[in-house]
């Protein structure tokens, strides 16, 4: 099978000829990414100090960019967001409705689209073809999703981003550093050990 330069993991596993096929497929792996991401949620961990938990929503988040690309990889983050949104227990700890997706933690959630959307864009440039291209994109995506629930959370409690004894950093980025940094290098490796194993060129 020959891939082009704007080829994503995905296309070159499963790649239908028929239009009608093909957008069948993208709905499935777009609502599929999307309750891959509420399954990850469910793994939470509660910090006392911090309305944001530790959980598995930023691994799924990477990874659907990497594997999707742009455009369907922040689709699945909109639609698991919107799905959270109309009551469904897909956010962390089972939660749901328009208060928690609405609340303390929004911003983060409107970064899991930003950041599937500009991981997906660096993919698609064959960016994550080789290891250290693919994990500076995970990198580059967990920063936006920092800025964003950082931002958010500063604004909704009342706090300052960096400044003082209780601020947004202290809160929403400095205690999940080194689990993110762990999902970084997992989701970062699967891309290019997938490529290498299907043969791909990665020029």
């Amino acid at each position: 099978m020959t891939t082009t330069s704007s080829s994503v993991l995905v296309d070159a596993i499963v790649a239908p000829s028929v239009r009608s096929r093909t957008i069948a497929r993208d709905a499935a792996l777009v609502v599929g990414f999307a309750l891959f991401t509420a399954l990850a949620a469910q793994i939470t961990i509660h910090l006392g100090f911090t309305p944001v938990p530790i959980t598995g929503q930023t691994f799924a988040v990477l990874l659907s960019g990497s594997v999707l690309g742009w455009r369907r990889g922040a689709l699945s983050q909109g639609v698991y967001w919107a799905m959270g949104l109309v009551g469904l227990p897909f956010y962390s700890g089972g939660d749901g409705g328009w208060s928690a997706g609405t609340g303390s933690t929004m911003g983060y959630l409107v970064g899991f689209i930003a950041a599937a959307a500009l991981i997906g864009y660096v993919s698609q440039r064959q960016g994550n073809r080789n290891y250290a291209s693919s994990f500076s994109a995970m990198a580059m995506g967990t920063v936006v999703i920092y800025v964003f629930g950082a931002g958010w959370l500063a604004h909704n409690l009342h706090i300052p981003v960096a400044t003082g004894d209780k601020n947004a950093i202290g809160y929403g980025v400095t205690p999940f550093l080194i689990g993110d940094l762990l999902k970084m290098l997992v989701a970062g490796a699967i891309a290019p050990t997938a490529w290498a194993v299907l043969g791909r060129d990665k020029k």
